[in-house]
């Protein structure tokens, strides 16, 4: 099983939060989406793209399957869509999220857009998500260096997002869960003011999850807090497994 803390802060700029953030530990489901598309079009679209995939995983019958998560992101691209195109106050909306869902022996990953999920993992700390931005995938594959991508004025385009086409792209992954391996999941408001390495710091002196959790968003407010600040941290507790695995990270 996995113990869960979430938190979420607008920061230190936006008045408004359009990111969200659920833990459904019966389900074995956790999740951070961050919306966009203006105040109240950014909070509608993540809120109900995030409710919408606990519904299907709720209603699912094979959460042995990595197929539910895939289901239940593309259900929630429907909805997001018509509740857009049924309202002209809500047009452009969409969202990024980033899944985990926990079957006891393997976790199932799922993302769409640039929220992050990580593993810390006996000393280590290791991006499961590929980001869908034009830095990842356009802008290094010109071999534009990595200080110039950093301050490029595509560095915050997205080239995927959960209500924006109905051709959604969703990348998954599956992990082999170990004893005291911790997941992060996080929107780019801290991944993206933190770093890896700030992120890995926090994670190798503090212990305790809701503490591990305030002092993330304590650093990325602290570095000035532009966007929504969201952190869900996961520790496998319990687990059959008596002895430490290595990751073992597939992606699907």
């Amino acid at each position: 099983m996995l113990e869960a803390f979430g938190l979420s802060d607008p920061g230190c700029v936006r008045p408004n939060n359009e990111d969200y953030y659920l833990l459904a530990p019966s389900l074995g489901l956790f999740l951070v989406a961050d919306g966009m598309g203006g105040a109240a079009a950014g909070e509608r679209a993540s809120q109900l793209a995030s409710q919408t995939v606990g519904e299907v995983v709720w209603r699912s019958s094979e959460l042995s399957s990595p197929e539910v998560l895939i289901t239940a992101l593309e259900e929630a691209n429907r909805r997001v869509l018509t509740a857009a195109s049924a309202d002209t106050t809500l047009e452009g909306m969409g969202t990024t999220l980033t899944a985990v869902l926990d079957t006891g022996s393997q976790a199932y990953v799922a993302s769409v857009g640039d929220s992050r999920a990580y593993i810390y993992h006996q000393g280590q700390l290791i991006i499961i998500t590929e980001d869908q931005t034009w830095v990842q995938e356009v802008g290094k594959k010109l071999g534009i260096e990595e200080a110039q991508l950093k301050t490029h004025p595509m560095r915050h385009v997205l080239t995927m997002a959960i209500g924006v086409s109905d051709q959604l792209r969703i990348n998954s992954y599956v992990v082999q869960l170990s004893e005291g391996m911790q997941f992060l999941l996080c929107s780019d408001g801290l991944h993206g003011v933190v770093g890896d390495d700030g992120i890995a710091e926090i994670f190798a002196n503090e212990d305790n999850l809701e503490l591990k959790g305030k002092n993330l968003i304590d650093r990325a407010r602290a570095a000035g807090g532009p966007d929504n600040i969201t952190a869900v941290l996961l520790r496998v507790v319990n687990h059959s497994n008596d002895h430490q695995e290595p990751v073992d990270l597939t992606q699907e």
